[in-house]
């Protein structure tokens, strides 16, 4: 799964590195599967000229993109869904690895802090904040994590199916995060490459970092979203 926003240019580049071959041999029959957050580019002609699955999202965010992904897989027969980042900086080569990495019933999550990190691929602010955050993370909730804030991630139906989250915009990662803790899914994290992204970044750097810890907060408050609880 690809979550974009104006990644007419990164697209292509990520698409055609993606090893279909290899996931082929493997045994599994990979489809893209791009949600889109309302792109004023030609994302969507870019997407449909490579055969992704191209999707608008119902709300803005990425959250709001990935939750309704999460949703139309569930609404699929297959088992393993990988999520990264659309504009250059995860190696879609590493997909079979994360695939591999996969506990029973949980998550991989791709580790940028303790894996290949290109000199220009973070900047200083945000390589301190998102330890910053990782730290707040592990303090509240009691579970280990390395990397809070990556966006590569994979994922088991089972995994999916326990998910209760109700993310707009950046804190997806950090609220998936507590909701492992909280519905006891297994997590295994993976070093993985991070490099310079293609195009201009969209986090911003304060608004979203506040965004994340008031996340990790409520969480804590309140482990799982009101409207999710049965």
């Amino acid at each position: 799964m690809l979550p974009t926003l104006d990644e007419e240019e990164a697209l292509p580049q990520v698409h055609g590195r993606i090893p279909f071959g290899e996931l082929e041999g493997l045994g599994w029959k990979p489809r893209v599967f791009v949600v889109d957050g309302g792109s004023c580019d030609l994302t969507e002609i870019e997407a449909n000229k490579l055969g992704c699955d191209f999707h608008c999202q119902w709300g803005e965010g990425k959250g709001a993109g990935m939750r309704q992904a999460f949703e139309e897989f569930l609404a699929s027969d297959e088992e393993v869904l990988v999520m990264l980042d659309s504009d250059g900086t995860y190696s879609p080569e590493e997909i079979p690895l994360m695939i591999e990495s996969l506990p029973d019933g949980g998550v991989a999550i791709g580790d940028r802090l303790r894996g290949d990190l290109k000199p220009d691929a973070m900047s200083p602010f945000n390589w301190i904040g998102n330890h910053l955050l990782t730290w707040m993370a592990v303090s509240l909730h009691g579970q280990p994590i390395n990397d809070l804030c990556s966006g590569y991630w994979a994922f088991t139906r089972e995994a999916i199916e326990k998910m209760q989250l109700n993310s707009i915009r950046f804190e997806i990662e950090a609220e998936m995060y507590t909701c492992c803790v909280n519905r006891d899914i297994p997590m295994n994290f993976v070093p993985i490459s991070y490099s310079k992204r293609t195009g201009f970044a969209k986090l911003g750097s304060l608004k979203d970092g506040s965004s994340i810890a008031r996340k990790l907060i409520i969480r804590k408050l309140f482990p799982l979203p009101i409207e999710a609880k049965k």
